[in-house]
């Protein structure tokens, strides 16, 4: 819906606003391009009703949200899972995906992970172990409430360094 959910403008004005560094993020899909924009970001905020812009963004986002749009004051989120082998036991159980799909999911999860263990990369970190504990976690985050305890991010399990390729190969020896 115009102006309500959706801002729509020419393609011709919308490639005009990326160049002029207007959109926190955006991306082509389908032909249309979407995106957000900072602007839309302050909007929300601004209102004064205690409403929150939340983005579901990946760590290139987030570096490029703290590096170019400071102002909005943003806190950081970084929902883990409670390790990387339960990650990859989920996507494969959902039995929604392809394998090269989860295969990509797996790798980009890979990045995030090490991008998340960095120090100030996030304000506060859930670990998805229980559904009801992260919402409610989650909810209290949403309105102000940072008082935690929040938790950390997990360390590399086996399945995570495997994948990495610094961890067990499962090969009994080698050979030159």
């Amino acid at each position: 819906m115009q102006d309500k959910s959706y801002h729509f403008v020419s393609r011709a004005e919308f490639e005009q606003r990326v160049k002029n560094g207007e959109f926190l993020e955006h991306a082509e899909f389908g032909g249309n391009l979407y995106g957000t924009t900072a602007q839309a970001v302050r909007d929300v905020n601004g209102k004064g009703d205690g409403r929150r812009a939340i983005l579901d963004i990946d760590a290139q986002g987030v570096r490029l949200i703290k590096e170019n749009h400071p102002d909005l004051n943003p806190l950081f989120v970084f929902i883990s899972p409670p390790t990387f082998a339960t990650l990859q036991e989920r996507l494969e159980g959902r039995a929604t995906d392809t394998a090269d799909a989860i295969d990509h999911r797996l790798r980009m999860a890979l990045e995030e992970l090490a991008f998340a263990r960095m120090p100030g990369s996030f304000d506060c970190v859930i670990v998805n172990k229980d559904l009801d504990n992260a919402y409610a976690k989650l909810r209290a985050v949403v309105h102000d409430d940072l008082s935690g305890p929040f938790d950390q991010v997990p360390p590399e399990d086996d399945a995570e360094k495997l994948r990495r390729g610094s961890g067990p190969t499962g090969r009994e020896g080698s050979s030159s």
